[in-house]
């Protein structure tokens, strides 16, 4: 079973939220928040796996909630759900360490779908929010002409890789067009992240955009 939270400021999105994705085989609602300190404490309370994060809540919202809760506990994945399609949120929350970013009109299929894929250590963007990061780091790259010194310690395979990665693609789907297995995926991704001092997925997507290897 996927263990999720749910924090959001409006009790009638939890439950919503809980009772769809509640009747999911392999989706269990541990527990459900209002706020950023919430979401904290229910992470040093229980064992999730996966947040469904608002970023407009009060007290301590889920920006620097996603930053507080990923630096207390680097495992848990988190999918920023909000109504709020804007850039400043988009680039904080994935530079903290997000998996996700998902505006609330998407389907309840899709939000299940987007679960599935972070906690098997993918990342899922919304089409039209994964358009304007790709353009925003594009355009970064190319003002500041960024080519990092250590993609020379990377062989062609992790090259390869970080790519697919920067595409969004789960480690099954680098595996299928690859070649080679998950757990061969897997293992050059934890050997990726250590030569590049990067602390997750989602930093290497960012760092694969970056660079221009996308």
């Amino acid at each position: 079973m996927i263990r999720i939270a749910i924090i959001d400021d409006q009790p009638i999105v939890r439950q919503g939220l809980a009772m769809v994705l509640g009747s999911e085989k392999d989706i269990e609602v541990v527990a459900k928040g209002g706020d950023g300190f919430e979401a904290i404490e229910i992470c040093s309370k229980n064992c999730i796996d996966v947040i469904l994060m608002d970023i407009k809540m009060p007290s301590l919202n889920g920006v620097e909630a996603t930053r507080k809760i990923k630096e207390q506990h680097p495992n848990v994945k988190i999918i920023i759900l909000t109504t709020f399609n804007e850039d400043e949120y988009i680039f904080e929350a994935l530079k903290y360490g997000a998996s996700g970013y998902l505006l609330k009109d998407a389907l309840p299929e899709k939000i299940a779908e987007a679960i599935r894929i972070v906690y098997n250590g993918g990342a899922q963007i919304q089409p039209d929010v994964a358009v304007k990061v790709v353009e925003k780091f594009k355009s970064y790259g190319e003002k500041h002409e960024i080519q990092d010194k250590r993609i020379e310690n990377l062989t062609e395979r992790e090259i390869d890789i970080i790519r697919c990665v920067g595409e969004g693609k789960s480690n099954r789907e680098i595996a299928k067009e690859l070649f080679i297995s998950e757990g061969t995926v897997k293992n050059h991704i934890t050997n990726i992240l250590n030569k590049l001092s990067l602390r997750d997925r989602t930093q290497l997507a960012i760092f694969s955009i970056n660079n221009n290897l996308v």
